[in-house]
Order: C-alpha cells, then structure tokens, then sequence
C-alpha cells in the first residue's frame, strides 16, 4: 500500500529543498516565495513505495491566492497519510500560525524545524521536548540544504504512521468550543471535525461551499456565531486569529531559550540593497556585471571554442558522408541543415550556463525578494506590486513558468497585467540571438547586453503606466506581503543542480523543437513550389520571405530571410540564428549578418525579438493563465504592436545617429 506524505509549510521555508533532498528531484528551488506554484509529485528515494506531494507554499489555509487554494483542497479533499509541515525555525513565531490550523485538521502531522544550523550559529536553543507537548504532535530538527536530519524524519513518518490516531490541537476557550461544538453537530460533522467547525465559525465561504449547508442550517449557524461575536465585540475570523497568535506568543516564550533574530550580516547589507536611494542603481550594476561575465569576459573565450568544435563535427561529418556516397540532399540535410542549424544555437551554451550559474546565485541567496520589495515602490505605480516582480524575474530563464507564477497574485487584473508584461524581459531563449547581434555588432560596447534587460524594464513600467489607466485593468490598491529571508551562501550542489536542469533543457529543446525546425526551414530552402530541388533564390522559403518582408520594411530589416527568421522565432526563439545559420551558412554568418544589417536595423531587429509576442509554448501558457482566446489576443495584438512601433522608433532614429 502506498503511503502519500503531503509537505505544507510558508513560502521560503525550504519545503522544496526537502523534497528534492527526499526524492532525488532537481525541482527548482529559489529564496523567494512563490517559486512552488503546482503541486510537486516524486517518491521516496529509498521506498517507492512512499509518495512526496509538494504543495504550493501557504502562509495560512484561509486561501487568497490560486496557489493557498491548491494547498488547501488537497489537504482537505485528497487526505495525506502524513503531513510534515516545515517549519523555518529561524522565524518560528511566523511559521506557527499556518502549524495550528493544520494540527486542527484529523490528519497526522509531523512539524519538521528547519534550518536548524543557522539556530545553532546565532546560539538559539529550542526546546524540542517542550514544543511537541504543546502542538501535540512530533517535532524533528533537520537543516534541508546540508541534508541534516533527514533519517530521523524518514523514520519518524513511518514510525507515527503506524499509530491508531493523531490528537488534535485545541487552543480555545472553554466557551469558545462550546460554539464549536453546536456548529458540529448542526453540520452532523464528527466529534473530531474541529478544522471545520472552525472554518465554519470564520464564514469561510469556500468550506462553506464545499460542505452543501442546506439555508436552514446557514442560518442557525450565523446566529451563533453572531451571538459569539457581539459578546467578544470582534469578527469570527479576528477572534480565532487572535486566539492563535495567543496561542503562539506563549509558545515561543516557553520553548526559546533565546530569541533569534536576523543576522546582522543581512541587517548591513540590507542597509544598502534596499535603500529607497541606491537599491535600484546597485541592482542594475547588478545586472550588467552578470551579463559582462557571462556575455562578454568569460562568455567570449568559450564561444570562439564552440564554434571551432562545431565546424569539425560538421566537417568530420560532410567527409564521412562523401566517403559512404550518400546522397546529395542528403548530406546538405544533415551537414548544412542540422549540424549547421542547430550547432548554431549550440554554441552559446557555455555563455548561458554561465548566466543561469549567476543567476541562480542571485536567486538563492536571497538578493532576488530584496528587488522585489524595492520594485514594489515602482510596481505600485504601475498597477502591480513587488509580486509581479517575481514573474519578471522567472522570467530571465523562460517565459513559460514565469507566467505561470503569476499564480501568486491574488487581483486578477494585476495578475493579466503582469502576464501581458512578463514576456518583455529578456529570455534564456533570446540571449542566443542577442549575443549573436551583440557580438557582430556591438561587441565593444559592454553596456549592449544589460542594456536589453533595462529596455525590458523601461518597457515594463511604461506599459503599466498607460493600461492601468484603461477600463481594462483600473483596479483597487493590493497590498504586498513579502518576508526577506537571511542572506545565505548557496550550496554549491544546489548551484550547479539548478545550472545544469536549465542547460538540459535547453539543449532538449534545441534536440526537438529547434532540430525539426531546422529540417522544415532547410527542405523550404532547398525546394520550390513544384518540390523540384532549387538554389535558395528559386526556394519555398525565398517566396515565403519576399511575400512578408515589406511589412518590416520600415524598420530597416524588410528582407525575405530576418522575415523567414522572425516567422520561426514564433516555434522557439532559439530557431532565429538557426534560421540564420541554415540560409547564411553557419561558416559565413558573420558576414553575412553585415550584409543584411546596418547598426541600426541590428538594433531594431533586436528590440522586436525583445518585445514581440513569445513562442508557442509561451502563448499555449498565457491561454491557460488568462483563461480565454480574447485576452490571449489582446496579449498578442499589444505586445507585437508596441514591439514593431519602437522597433520602427528605434531604426528612424537610430538610421541618422549611428
């Protein structure tokens, strides 16, 4: 039989460090909140027979948000065996209040105190014996990212699981459960519902829903709950609150020798990072020093390598060919049209590790959710807030589980809004093209790369300020939560974990997408319309190109093959330059590329790649996150309008500067 163990616990907690630890998985992991979106499934690295469910990161299971949602109907619907709620012992005050709604519920619970070696650092001591007494359930220290701990929880989960029952937690009065008890039995609930019966007593409407309560019943319940509420002259659900936070406070006195608190460490260089002042200006310095490392220092040394490795394989390649006699088209297939195509997105696979490795390190270490409390100034302004600056940053690596994490915004227009936005900062997918650009066109220019990502940005704050004056996203003030987590050095597993999943992935995509586009664009090249084999000025792609191109005239690039390219960018970004490595040669490319392009038809040609609507993937998830083709459109319409107008804007300008 299998057993399924849920993990809950607050957003930053290292619950998904302790399921990639468990299962083996290289699920991403990021110090921010919101990174778990969806809920996670893997097994027990040494039983299968045991199953992990990573649930989205919930501060409470009074859902506001998409991803508390999913966490609480699981808990609640799906019953776990166990539930090992992680708990950041660094900010346990905190981190106890979502601990005593899920000891209400009838589920087994095993709290696991996480982060205990930065504890031991600051000279804090728990009392271990002492908390589980009072929640009533067993309590395990263990630290997630140095895998300390680990064991004892495996054997603690199968040994409670063996046990008849859980006792459930029970902070109230007397009189207060008194109420409780009325409410139980009006539902026909069993004596043990206390989660319910809470609920209920909230007027959470959702359990209300989920428990059909027929009018009659509603109705006698909200007089006692009225009743309750004018004797304690407060709300149902700020009575129960401040019950817990009670409940909490004389918790943390009993069993905290000593009171963590934030290693100074963190207070002096927040000082600096968050600074109304200078946060930004160090953010964007930031910013330009990773993509000069990745782009044009070390970035440069590998790419001269990769595209000396690849021109051997294709040659290596073309001579085994003509010595087994195969074939013309054939050989030009696999020599021009794959190892050409896609070995030339290849090659920048050693500049975009080095860029996810830096990245990565920003994320994990905590700078990241500083940005976002400092963007959150501005976002504001734009009708957003420092939660759609998540998306923005998930974005750096790919558009797709970006949007995805919009999930985390609660007003729904301020979710569509960043949707919309997400895709304008620069992409894993992008960087391909803009080093090719940058590399031909601007390569002494070491601003050129952060100067893409500041577009993106500019781009992202103009629009919000002109649509969050339409109709369409006006919207009521949100408030933004957002807890800064201790600086911390990454481990160097997690950083080169999390490096090499994104580069998989990334040459996954350049395996299938990018290889079947590479055919496709090579057999439109070589053909024409009567599939009778043609030079490339007679071929499919040459009238495809020549039929499109004048609309991009104006912005200095209305040639058939930056049309062709541009048309494949829509199947993944990455197929440009393999776009531009099949048509121009990959030997060739380039001086090729000069041909085509002045310096500013370049620039143009690269701020539409920035601005316009993303791949197909991309589009398939802003339909599933807007929840309909019209918004989806209205996306689309937006996004490729603006990118041709400052494209246009771009090469007008640009034409009689440069």
């Amino acid at each position: 039989m299998q057993l399924k163990i849920a993990l809950v616990g607050n957003p930053n907690s290292g619950k998904t460090t302790l399921f990639n630890v468990l299962t083996g998985s290289t699920a991403q992991v990021g110090n921010w909140p919101g990174v778990t979106v969806e809920k996670k499934f893997g097994y027990l690295k040494t039983n299968k027979d045991i199953q992990i469910i990573d649930l989205p990161g919930t501060y409470s299971l009074s859902p506001f948000t998409t991803e508390e949602r999913i966490t609480r109907d699981y808990i609640v619907n799906e019953n776990p065996d166990i539930i090992i709620n992680i708990v950041d012992s660094t900010n346990l005050d905190r981190n106890l209040y979502l601990t005593t709604q899920v000891l209400e519920t009838d589920i087994k619970t095993i709290v696991a105190l996480n982060m205990m070696d930065i504890i031991k650092k600051r000279d804090v001591h728990i009392n271990k014996e002492k908390l589980s007494e009072a929640l009533k359930c067993p309590i395990v220290e263990i630290s997630a990212t140095k895998e300390q701990g680990i064991d004892e929880l495996i054997n603690e989960v199968l040994n409670y699981h063996k046990q008849v029952k859980k006792e459930i937690l029970n902070i109230y009065t007397e009189e207060l459960n008194t109420t409780l008890r009325k409410i139980c039995n009006l539902l026909d609930l069993k004596e043990d519902s206390l989660y319910y019966s809470v609920k209920v007593f909230e007027k959470d409407e959702i359990i209300i829903d989920d428990l059909v309560i027929d009018d009659s019943t509603k109705k006698e319940i909200f007089k006692l709950v009225d009743i309750y509420e004018q004797e304690q002259n407060d709300t149902s659900s700020s009575i129960i609150s401040s019950y817990r936070y009670q409940f909490i406070d004389e918790l943390i006195d009993k069993v905290i020798d000593k009171k963590g608190t934030s290693s100074k460490i963190t207070e002096i260089i927040d000082k600096v990072v968050v600074s109304k002042i200078i946060g930004i200006p160090i953010f964007l310095f930031v910013m330009w020093l990773v993509y000069f490392i990745s782009v044009q220092w070390l970035g440069d040394i590998t790419i001269g390598f990769m595209e000396e490795l690849f021109e051997n394989i294709g040659e290596a390649a073309s001579n085994f060919l003509s010595n087994i006699q195969v074939m013309d088209w054939l050989h030009d297939l696999i020599v021009d049209g794959i190892i050409g195509g896609v070995g030339s997105v290849l090659v920048f696979v050693p500049q975009l590790a080095l860029l996810f490795l830096l990245l990565t390190f920003l994320e994990d270490c905590g700078y990241m959710s500083r940005i976002a409390f400092v963007m959150d100034r501005i976002f504001k302004k734009l009708g957003m807030s420092g939660k759609s600056f998540i998306p923005l940053v998930i974005g750096t690596g790919c558009s797709v589980p970006a949007i995805m994490s919009t999930r985390t915004i609660e007003n729904e227009k301020e979710r569509r809004l960043t949707i919309m936005l997400t895709p304008f900062i620069p992409c894993s997918a992008k960087m391909p093209v803009f080093t090719l650009f940058i590399t031909v066109f601007f390569f002494n220019n070491s601003l050129m790369a952060p100067a893409l990502y500041a577009i993106g940005i500019i781009i992202v704050i103009i629009s919000g300020l002109i649509l969050k004056r339409t109709k369409l996203f006006k919207k009521d003030e949100s408030t933004f939560i957002l807890e800064l987590p201790d600086y911390r050095f990454p481990t160097i597993k997690n950083l080169f974990l999390h490096t090499y999943e994104k580069i998989k992935s990334f040459i996954i995509k350049a395996g299938t997408i990018i290889f079947v586009a590479c055919i496709v664009i090579w057999f439109l090249q070589s053909f024409d319309w009567s599939l009778v084999r043609v030079d490339t000025e007679q071929s499919i792609l040459r009238s495809i190109g020549e039929f499109i191109a004048p609309i991009f005239i104006p912005l200095g690039w209305g040639n058939w093959e930056s049309t062709v390219a541009i048309i494949s960018g829509f199947l993944a970004k990455e197929t440009i330059v393999a776009t531009f490595g099949i048509i121009l040669g990959e030997e060739f490319l380039t001086i090729s590329l000069t041909n085509l392009f002045t310096t500013a038809s370049a620039l143009s040609f690269v701020i539409f790649i920035l601005l316009a609507s993303p791949c197909f993937a991309a589009i398939g998830a802003t339909r599933r996150e807007m929840g309909s083709w019209k918004w989806t459109f209205i996306t689309l319409i937006y996004q490729t309008g603006l990118a041709y107008l400052v494209s246009l804007m771009v090469y007008q300008v640009g034409n009689v500067i440069l």
